[in-house]
């Protein structure tokens, strides 16, 4: 069974990875849509190891 931090974990990184794709992947613009500052959500993303997934468009781009 999953800790309630583990649980807060996930949420928080989903609802990071969320922002960031509304936002074009734009940190600043994920940071304000969250309410936190961009050295936070820098944090953050290193924290998660979160990493931009690149479509295939970009790919052939």
């Amino acid at each position: 069974m999953d800790s309630l931090k583990d649980k807060i974990q996930e949420i928080e990184r989903k609802e990071i990875i969320d922002a960031l794709k509304d936002c074009s992947w734009v940190m600043a613009k994920a940071a304000k849509k969250l309410g936190i500052t961009e050295r936070m959500i820098g944090y953050k993303i290193r924290k998660y190891n979160i990493k931009k997934e690149v479509s295939i468009e970009e790919k052939d781009g």
